[in-house]
């Protein structure tokens, strides 16, 4: 991979500030909301009040994918990812801010941007990685993955650590400024494409087989295609559990054990994450070696680990339950985000990814809306009338057990679909 220094020159950069994307993105789509949800219920907020601006940007996000899409394929994804960065910064900085000042509509707003604007690093960051790797694609997105569950393992720790001794506003302006700095260092040290600097994919000295081929496909010719609905309704969902889990597992466990009882999630959240956290890289390796779609079932399976766990868990449940949790919490995390774009490529390939790309992610953001909706249901009828009872958010994990198995058989019928890029592959 690094065999041209001068590709190394712009593509290890890509793979440091690539893992502070998916950190940022999984912290503030998801996991924040375990920070933020117990400390504005302690202030006597509802869950609805808090969560709210979240479910609208959900909607909104369904819009803003297409678009940042479009400007992606048409502008570069620097030219999105970069302002969007620090935006994004300013509005986490707001989050903290609004609580000293005590403005319920300027925190609606500033939470609202956040939902939106973690969009850009999640698609550029996929688009990225895709423009300068085919080869060695599965494995530069299992790197870069590795965010998404180093948020789990420490982020939220640390977030509610700075929270409860800095206070909200300390611990989010500080959030907020690191987040503006990385879309700094992303305009001086990226570059949308090798191509713009005189070099191929991977470091190649040739260009792709697919060099010639148009980059367009129409949105008819999308919705008319088996292959695309497979990978809508497979991704969709894992991505609406993923959101679903992620947002509210912090809260279940505060049903389940009380607040006093959170040391030992803490501790085998980084114990099991820690464990789960190479399967981000072995699933992007399996991706190299033996398709997405093989990569992918493993994935579906994976999940299993981190939903069974939480459906079943109880007061009494043995402390490994928890550490098994965790090592699911961790495989999935860490390898949705790295199978999604991967198995996308896989079926479109590299010059019609993000024409498929930003359709399929719109499509699949409609499923993605309702999933703090649907948690928040659950949770909300937890809380009503009297102390928690997590008995009433166990439903909400059955549910998520039967998407998965939806997931995986969406998956298995998706087998015989070629890799689009299987000449420029290095299968075994």
């Amino acid at each position: 991979m690094f065999k041209n220094k001068e590709f190394m020159k712009y593509t290890l950069p890509f793979l440091i500030l690539g893992v502070f994307y998916m950190f940022i993105y999984s912290g503030l789509q998801n996991d924040h909301i375990n920070v933020i949800t117990p400390y504005f219920l302690a202030k006597g907020w509802t869950a609805g009040q808090i969560n709210n601006p979240i479910t609208v940007a959900g909607y909104v996000v369904i819009a803003f994918y297409l678009v940042a899409g479009i400007g992606m394929a048409k502008f570069g994804p620097l030219k999105i990812i970069v302002p969007s960065a620090i935006v994004l910064g300013l509005a986490t900085a707001g989050v903290g801010l609004s609580e000293g000042i005590g403005n319920y509509g300027f925190y609606a707003f500033c939470l609202f941007l956040v939902r939106i604007l973690v969009v850009p690093l999640q698609m550029g960051g996929f688009m990225l990685a895709g423009n300068w790797f085919i080869k060695y694609r599965g494995r530069a997105l299992g790197w870069i993955t590795i965010g998404s569950p180093l948020f789990s393992i420490c982020g939220i720790s640390i977030l509610t650590a700075a929270t409860n001794t800095l206070g909200l506003q300390v611990a989010y302006v500080i959030f907020g400024v690191a987040v503006v700095a990385i879309g700094l260092l992303s305009k001086v040290f990226l570059r949308d494409k090798p191509e713009e600097v005189g070099l191929y994919p991977d470091g190649s000295s040739t260009p792709t087989h697919d060099a010639e081929e148009s980059d367009s496909i129409s949105l008819k010719q999308l919705l008319s295609e088996s292959r695309a609905w497979k990978l809508i309704v497979s991704y969709g969902l894992l991505q609406f559990i993923i959101v679903a889990m992620m947002a509210f597992m912090i809260v279940r466990y505060t049903f389940i054990f009380g607040e006093s009882g959170l040391g030992p999630v803490f501790l085998w959240l980084a114990i099991g994450a820690g464990l789960g956290i190479p399967m981000s890289y072995a699933l992007g390796w399996i991706d190299d070696k033996l398709g997405s779609i093989k990569a992918s079932l493993i994935l579906c399976v994976l999940y299993f680990f981190a939903i069974i766990p939480l459906a079943i868990m109880n007061p009494s449940s043995p402390v490994i339950l928890i550490g098994v949790w965790a090592f699911g919490v961790a495989c999935m995390t860490g390898g949705m985000p790295t199978m999604h774009p991967a198995i996308t490529s896989y079926v479109y390939g590299r010059k019609k990814y993000q024409a498929a790309n930003k359709w399929i992610m719109t499509i699949q953001a409609i499923l993605m809306a309702f999933a703090i909706p649907y948690m928040v249901y659950f949770v909300e009828a937890a809380t009503a009338g009297g102390p928690p009872d997590y008995t009433k958010m166990t439903p909400a994990y059955v549910g998520l057990i039967i998407m998965d198995v939806i997931a995986l058989v969406t998956v298995l019928t998706m087998t015989k679909i070629p890799d689009a890029n299987l000449a420029d592959r290095d299968y075994i």
